[in-house]
């Protein structure tokens, strides 16, 4: 794919130095964008290796999404891929389901004079959705310990149903007071759906992005995602449009992050003359040679090489992704099937925590 290999090269070429609180420097460069057209097939990247464990940790991921739960209990029997931000009992102070399926909306003594609140009133809970007092109340639920959250997801649903055209279909995954306090705040923490003639586009903002090790991971679930309330409302997927705030290639920890400090300026001078994918090959040598070997125990912390290889080499053709007529509260892994995705040789990365 080659939007995903514009932006690794990108953000090498263009990217500053820049260390940050997880203690493994940076390449990061600021407002990064590309789209994707998914009538051109699934998009899950060829450069590198993404079936198998990868793929089955991506599909559990999704179903815990659309689940709204806020602990990791079930997800972790299926991948770890959360295991180093829960707490002893599985619980993560920041879930992105939670937050899609699950927002919390403010009890009467927090709201502030003149703000409207979708809400449940049990005096009209029982009418016809088309009753005006009722408006708002079909996306609440009152939970057991009497909070009152809202489902955005399901509200994103119905309004396609209904009125397709609606420039309102935004799913919010960032609580500013829990963000602040958080372990681990959402990455990508903003979607908008938005419809035009009869294809459903989604875009998605993300503060933050890995580009080796997330970003790849982003492309496939929200693409899956689109497809999804796309079958389910009955649209066909559109384009998916990403925007990193905070796009990074993870480089390495001691005197290895500090060689990129040092050398960053020539790496990208080696950068700009690529004039083939052979040409990243040939810088991919030249860095290995020169930068100083990787710490004990922090093998492969240093993702540039690994990106510089995947940038030699020609993507793919893309999947197809077949999906059982379900809606997102049925969604299971089984209802996904992967078809037709061949890819080049797998390659180890580090996960920076």
């Amino acid at each position: 794919m080659e939007q995903y290999l514009s932006l690794v090269d990108a953000v090498l070429s263009d990217g500053a130095y820049k260390p940050n609180r997880t203690g493994v420097d940076t390449i990061s460069s600021f407002s990064q964008h590309y789209e994707i057209d998914l009538q051109e097939g699934y998009p899950l990247v060829t450069t590198k290796r993404m079936d198998g464990y990868r793929w089955n940790s991506m599909i559990h991921e999704m179903c815990w999404y659309l689940s709204g739960e806020e602990h990791i209990r079930d997800l972790r029997e299926e991948t770890k891929i959360w295991d180093a931000w829960a707490d002893d009992e599985g619980r993560l102070d920041t879930a992105y389901g939670r937050f899609w399926r699950r927002y919390p909306i403010p009890d009467e003594e927090s709201r502030l004079a003149g703000e409207s609140w979708a809400d449940v009133d049990p005096t009209v809970a029982s009418l016809a959705d088309g009753d005006p007092d009722a408006l708002g109340s079909q996306w609440v639920t009152e939970e057991a310990d009497g909070r009152r959250t809202f489902d955005q997801l399901q509200y994103v649903v119905d309004t396609l149903s209904d009125r397709p055209n609606s420039r309102r279909l935004v799913v919010n995954a960032w609580h500013p007071a829990n963000a602040a306090v958080s372990t681990l705040p959402p990455c990508h923490f903003s979607f908008v759906f938005n419809v035009q003639g009869d294809q459903l586009h989604c875009h998605l903002t993300q503060r933050s992005g890995d580009v080796a090790l997330g970003i790849p991971f982003n492309i496939a679930a929200y693409a899956l995602l689109t497809k999804l309330l796309a079958q389910q409302t009955g649209l066909e997927p559109g384009t998916f449009g990403h925007t990193i705030v905070d796009a990074h290639v993870y480089c390495g920890t001691g005197e290895r992050g500090d060689w990129y400090a040092d050398n960053l300026e020539t790496l990208q001078e080696r950068l700009e003359a690529v004039d083939s994918q052979e040409g990243y090959g040939d810088v991919r040598e030249w860095l290995v040679e020169t930068a100083p070997a990787e710490a004990d125990g922090q093998e492969r912390y240093d993702h540039v090489p690994n990106l510089l290889t995947q940038c030699t080499r020609e993507p793919l053709e893309r999947p197809t992704l077949e999906l059982s007529d379900v809606t997102i509260d049925d969604f299971a892994h089984d209802d996904v099937q992967l078809r037709d995705y061949e890819s080049h040789a797998g390659l180890r990365f580090a996960v920076a925590e």
